[in-house]
């Protein structure tokens, strides 16, 4: 009996958080051919729904009816990209890195009195000079869109002291928010792997905070309706990750992990499928289909409606993301050893909990050496007190753990 009370209360602060932001806009389904080119695949299908191959950037039509052609050309688009997911994911490391000095903003993504309040009053700390600067590891991604502000990498520095990181291998991770996350979130987890003698990177996800184009209040470009817009964003954001690294190891690091939270942890979990030096993981809700979490996910039900108002079903869905879905890339995850943690939600209605335990299956099914934690609470209730300390236990003891046991097995290698 009282677990049902407590499920039903649950559910319903659930549904709550997630349906207080009035800024959602359902856009009609775009196939987005034009955001993919020279990775159509090479039968020459059917014409995209945008009149041509390449599409226009400036006009791109809106698909109002389910057109199987384009359909199918988008499955075998995402086939091929699966099937030549090492060149689709290949990049060269940019020779623009540098560090930013500035007043840190927050780039708030929903229009609540109280989060534009706090906005106003971090302006208002800068302005006075009372608020102090950090640094901001910048750089131009090596995968270039039409916004030209999404394409300067964005990583906020957090360096651990040098005391603290003594008689161990230099150690970091790239910390990877949550999808819409303003430029504040996850930064206390930075401060605290300092403790802890490793340094952090915290990246600003393509077309978020300070990436985010001026003609939008929240990050929809990451994922929306436009399907090559958001298959790109995806590969952008795992080769961010990876040049990220780069850098890192040009200043001397050695030991590298990745920490990422919903949206975050898709992209967090194909860096690591495709870069072997990520050797500790911590996906803080994870999933398996992408389709499958736009589909069922009430964070995602605005995307959903425009293909429903096209008249697809979910297991189209699927298809039409397979190339940035963590299930196609399971294998080249498991090969290279790593340290892993999966923290999911019981009463998440945004990862719903089924295929959260799909990964865990999987984990399984390819002897992934994994450590699994579950929440007491939903999706967006992670961020609410108590469940975010728990959250935070979790994540910080588990990266604390992971890099020592690295760095004394380094000890012993030697």
């Amino acid at each position: 009996m009282l677990g049902k009370l407590y499920a039903k209360w649950m559910y319903s602060w659930e549904t709550a958080l997630t349906t207080r932001d009035t800024n959602r806009i359902v856009r009609p389904l775009e196939w987005g051919f034009d955001w993919l080119d020279g990775s159509a695949p090479p039968d020459g299908a059917a014409s995209s729904a945008n009149g041509s191959a390449n599409g226009s950037a400036n006009s791109p039509a809106k698909v109002t009816a389910f057109d199987r052609a384009e359909f199918e050309r988008m499955v075998a688009l995402n086939q091929k990209i699966v099937q030549n997911a090492e060149e689709f994911f290949a990049y060269e490391t940019p020779q623009d890195f540098r560090l930013e000095t500035r007043h840190p903003e927050l780039f708030p993504t929903n229009v609540r009195p109280e989060t534009l309040k706090q906005d106003a009053e971090l302006k208002r700390l800068a302005k006075n000079g009372e608020l102090e600067k950090a640094e901001f590891l910048r750089f131009t991604s090596p995968v270039t869109t039409r916004y030209p502000e999404n394409d300067v990498v964005n990583a906020r520095w957090y360096p651990a002291p040098a005391e603290k990181q003594k008689g161990k291998p230099k150690q970091a991770i790239v910390i990877l928010p949550q999808w819409n996350a303003d430029a504040f979130s996850h930064n206390a987890l930075c401060t605290l792997f300092n403790r802890f003698g490793i340094s952090a990177l915290r990246l600003s996800k393509p077309y978020h905070d300070i990436r985010r184009p001026q003609e939008l209040e929240r990050s929809d470009y990451a994922v929306s309706s436009n399907v090559g817009r958001t298959i790109e964003a995806c590969r952008q954001a795992a080769i961010d990750i990876r040049c990220c690294l780069d850098w890192l190891a040009e200043q001397g690091y050695e030991q590298f992990g990745v920490l990422g939270t919903s949206l975050g942890s898709c992209y967090a979990f194909i860096a690591a499928a495709f870069d072997p030096r990520i050797k500790v993981c911590a996906f803080n809700h994870a999933s398996t289909w992408f389709g499958d979490v736009i589909w069922t996910g009430q964070s995602t039900r605005h995307i959903r409606e425009a293909f429903e108002q096209a008249g697809m079903t979910q297991e189209q869905m699927r298809e039409i993301f397979t190339s940035i879905s963590p299930m196609s890339y399971m294998e080249r995850f498991a090969t290279n050893p790593r340290r892993v943690l999966v923290v999911h939600a019981t009463y998440d209605l945004t990862f719903v909990r089924k295929f959260s335990l799909d990964v865990l299956k999987n984990f399984d099914r390819c002897g992934v050496d994994y450590v699994s934690k579950v929440l007491p609470c939903g999706h967006y209730t992670t961020g609410e007190t108590p469940y975010k300390y728990l959250d935070g236990w979790y994540l910080g003891s588990f990266v604390y753990q992971a890099f020592k046991r690295l760095a004394e097995q380094n000890a012993t290698a030697k």
